[in-house]
């Protein structure tokens, strides 16, 4: 499981529709979906996140018997004394027991086979990291987490006010698109709604 949703599950009304919190809308629950194609959270082996804003983690907890895989920069932050900026501590906050896997290497492979490829991409936050699928038929994909929030981040090198290291953002675009363009990988960034218009909903998939 690769992030966990922008607004938890508990927060839908009982009586069906949509959710709201501030800004941001969702239509179906996380668990509703996963439902749809025959999953549900205790069936989840592995739970990683991009980084540790709460539009990221909010259906963190439901994920404890998960095996955590994650950053400890990232990790550090979230179970600090003092909260960071944009992070909701009680969405995530049974992590802080859960299996543990602290990633140090630059590129981690999940399953040893290529498929599933966490790499480290730091700037947006401490331990922010972005997720490389090779998929049999979709082919070569990178789901970016925050590296950027919409496409034109990208030719007018432009960054969040509230990014944690501008430099280190910098650096990790730079690498990542190196990545892509070696790869022919398709970049998915989370926030365009532009992409997320095009793109499958579930029960629908991509393999």
């Amino acid at each position: 499981m690769w992030d966990v949703g922008v607004i938890p599950d508990s927060d839908f009304p009982a009586s069906g529709g949509p959710a709201k919190d501030g800004i941001s809308t969702a239509t179906v629950p996380l668990k509703t979906q996963m439902a749809a194609i025959g999953y549900k959270p205790s069936d989840i082996t592995y739970l990683a996140l991009s980084h540790y804003h709460s539009d990221h983690t909010a259906n963190a907890n439901e994920f404890a018997g998960a095996t955590w895989l994650v950053r400890q920069a990232d990790r550090d932050a979230m179970f600090a004394d003092k909260a960071a900026g944009i992070m909701k501590q009680s969405s995530f906050s049974a992590l802080k027991n859960s299996k543990t896997k602290i990633l140090k290497d630059d590129d981690y492979d999940v399953f040893g086979d290529g498929t599933v490829i966490i790499k480290s991409a730091p700037g947006h936050t401490p331990g922010h990291q972005v997720l490389f699928l090779k998929l049999a038929k979709t082919g070569p994909l990178l789901v970016a987490g925050d590296l950027y929030h919409y496409p034109e981040e990208k030719t007018m090198h432009r960054f969040p006010t509230f990014e944690y290291n501008k430099e280190e953002s910098a650096a990790s675009r730079a690498k990542i698109e190196a990545f892509v363009e070696k790869t022919g990988a398709q970049l998915w960034i989370e926030h365009d709604a532009a992409t997320f218009a095009k793109l499958k909903k579930s029960p629908a998939y991509y393999d």
